[in-house]
């Protein structure tokens, strides 16, 4: 499974598979500075954001890639609104990470915590995994918060642990284990 097949729905948003269309609006999200501030990731160009539309559904079209790539999008539009991801370990310890980002105009309004709880349905009752983390620059409050509303625990809170864009920063990672997640449901 490489593929949110079929598309997830909640009250707002439609979580689905990028598509063509959705090229100019990930570039945007791509290119913004804001978006990028708190990731490994510079701004990319458009080619670099064609390209990373490419890689998603070459990801999307292999049942053995790790990885699902996910298109959030408003239900009534359509509109691509967020690029986010579940990815696993293939062992025996069935481990997984979800992330991703918002475009800055639908930053704010509860989307990401509603994201989460699609991703974490995909990870444990469709991958049968037995524990998901998300991790954060430790800056990254909004991000942080948004896992937290999610049902994810601060586990860690490593100072300085990583050299990026020529500074030093600090990373959380947060967690949940599969009984957790279905003891809350």
């Amino acid at each position: 499974m490489a593929r949110l097949d079929p598309p997830q729905e909640t009250a707002r948003l439609r979580l689905r598979p990028f598509v063509a269309r959705d090229l100019d609006r990930l570039t945007v999200l791509l290119g913004d500075e804001s978006v990028n501030r708190y990731l490994y990731s510079s701004p990319r160009t458009a080619e670099e954001a064609r390209e990373s539309l490419a890689r998603r559904d070459a990801s999307a079209a292999d049942p053995d890639d790790p990885v699902i790539n996910v298109c959030v999008a408003r239900r009534e539009t359509d509109e691509m609104i967020g690029d986010f991801m579940v990815r696993w370990n293939r062992d025996e310890h069935r481990q997984g990470e979800i992330g991703g980002s918002l475009l800055p105009e639908h930053q704010g309004w509860g989307y990401a915590p509603e994201v989460y709880g699609v991703l974490l349905a995909v990870a444990f009752d469709t991958l049968g995994l037995h524990r998901v983390v998300g991790r954060c620059d430790a800056r990254n409050v909004a991000s942080v918060r948004s896992l937290e509303k999610a049902g994810l625990s601060r586990e860690a809170h490593f100072v300085e642990n990583e050299f990026v864009k020529g500074e030093w920063t600090s990373e959380v990672v947060l967690a949940i284990r599969a009984a957790q997640w279905r003891a809350t449901r």
